[in-house]
């Protein structure tokens, strides 16, 4: 058995989304993100637009019959109110959302999930660092009936977990169907979607003279530094304490900085010194470049080393904080956070590509049933994903891009008006491991718990003891080795 290290963001997702307004929210604390790794962190990805995606309207469903003895059960086929009414079981459910656990919120949705189904007794167990023990608990077979994927080889999705269906089934009712498909078969739906920017307080941006959101690193680290010179706030506020936070900065690397839907998970794989300054403000090399500038040039806060995870979503709301490198699922967080949420604003990456802006988008974590449940328990759980993904409201009220294909857009995405969101295609046939193993090789770990990379990144701007120039030199060989070792074509 072969498994690796979190994938936290994007393996994929189909298309390319473009965005106009969207529908009114309010919002809730949600998941990992950047990397999935910890409590509150959310796997991040971005919306679509509704009007650009007339296209996914979901079927009419009939109402199946039961099928859970007969090994024939689909995500497509139940019926919400109707299929599967007269089980009667209990299910476990292991998720990251500990926050969720101990607000009540979690209890809220169960219970509306029980109004429906009230046969359908739903147990549920949070797991801090879940990253890393939710493979542990895979592995031993030890986690129950619904799950938060982890990062396994999809060539392996089968041996533990239960279809919803083929991708083309999926497709037509959930968003991000493909990020954990194999064969054509779909293993995984999303908890939710993020979008890849930066929440900011709008009255710390407008103290500091900045009228207009920055569109390139150049113009954002200026902002920084105005926020710097006209308030007390801290310009950036790294959390380099908190370890998966810094995972965030791998999720723009893609359509943020590139604009192209295949560059994660088919270009990157083939491409000859990645980390290379394009000189044009693009690419990976501009992503963390900022970083190294803002710490460089003393725009963060003063002792990298005492961040506070909890404690930045109260500064950020009361103005402490101008900005922070997070996914979407991060902002109703900090707008929850204190008595001035109305201050919290969600802007695009500041790299533009060819004169145009972008934003990757991608699922949270994915829920996944276990294969090895009885067939009432598959039932009953794949009846509850559904409820979660198309009843519970739980997508808008994180904040996030609804999964459901018909489901309404948070407010909050209205700031990306005239912004291409991005979604990354799957890896091509018979590449669908490479990332796993060049990761692996590299030790770079793009998206897959790259923590300390990007902790390193903060350590050597602030010692001034590596140029930035020379961190990228280190990281290129690196790839180029891993693709030697691998076998993996250099074009």
């Amino acid at each position: 058995m072969k498994l690796k290290k979190v994938l936290g963001l994007s393996l994929a997702a189909v298309m390319a989304l473009s965005v106009v307004g969207c529908g009114g929210g309010n919002a809730d604390t949600p998941a990992p993100a950047d990397t999935a790794a910890e409590t509150t962190n959310t796997t991040e990805t971005a919306p679509a637009d509704n009007a650009a995606e007339t296209t996914d309207t979901a079927p009419a469903e009939t109402a199946p019959a039961d099928t859970a003895s007969t090994g024939e059960l689909k995500y497509t086929d139940i019926v919400l109110g109707e299929s599967y009414t007269d089980i009667t079981t209990s299910i476990k459910w292991l998720t990251h959302r500990t926050d969720l656990i101990e607000s009540g919120a979690i209890a809220d949705y169960i219970a509306a999930f029980n109004e429906m189904y009230p046969n359908i007794t739903v147990e549920v167990e949070g797991i801090t660092n879940y990253a890393d023990d939710a493979l542990l608990r895979l592995s031993a077979g030890d986690w129950g009936d619904i799950m938060m994927i982890p990062t396994v080889d999809k060539n392996l999705l089968s041996e533990y977990f239960t279809p919803f269906g083929t991708l083309s089934e999926m497709d037509s009712v959930v968003r991000f169907a493909n990020n954990w498909m194999y064969d054509d078969i779909v293993y995984g739906v999303a908890t939710t979607g993020n979008a890849q920017g930066i929440v900011y307080n709008k009255a710390v941006f407008e103290a500091a003279g900045v009228t207009a959101i920055p569109k390139t690193p150049d113009e954002f680290i200026a902002a920084l530094q105005a926020i710097k010179d006209n308030t007390d706030a801290i310009p950036l506020y790294t959390n380099y304490a908190a370890g998966w936070t810094m995972g965030a900065w791998d999720a723009y690397i893609g359509g943020s900085a590139t604009g192209s839907a295949k560059y994660m998970n088919q270009e990157l794989l083939h491409a000859k010194d990645p980390f290379k300054d394009y000189g044009d403000g693009t690419h990976a090399y501009a992503v963390y470049k900022i970083l190294y500038d803002a710490v460089a040039n003393g725009l963060t806060e003063d002792d990298y080393m005492t961040t506070d995870w909890e404690g930045c979503k109260g500064q950020i709301n009361n103005g402490e904080i101008g900005c922070m490198v997070l996914g979407s699922w991060a902002f109703s967080q900090m707008v929850e956070a204190g008595d001035h949420g109305d201050d919290i604003g969600y802007m695009s990456f500041p790299i533009t590509v060819g004169g145009k802006q972008y934003a990757s988008a991608g699922p949270d974590y994915n829920y996944g049933i276990n294969v090895n449940a009885s067939d009432d328990n598959k039932a009953a759980a794949m009846v509850f994903v559904k409820w979660m993904t198309e009843k519970s409201g739980f997508s808008f009220n994180e904040g996030g891009v609804p999964i459901d294909v018909n489901g309404e857009y948070p407010d909050l995405y209205s700031a990306f008006e005239g912004i291409d969101f991005v979604a990354d295609e799957p890896a091509l046939a018979g590449e669908e491991d490479f990332l796993n193993e060049l990761n692996a090789e590299s030790e770079i770990n793009i998206n897959a718990g790259g923590d300390s990379k990007i902790q390193q990144i903060i350590e050597h701007a602030s010692n001034g003891d590596m140029t930035f120039d020379d961190i990228m030199a280190d990281w290129n060989q690196r790839w180029s080795d891993a693709q030697e070792v691998v076998g993996v074509e250099v074009k």
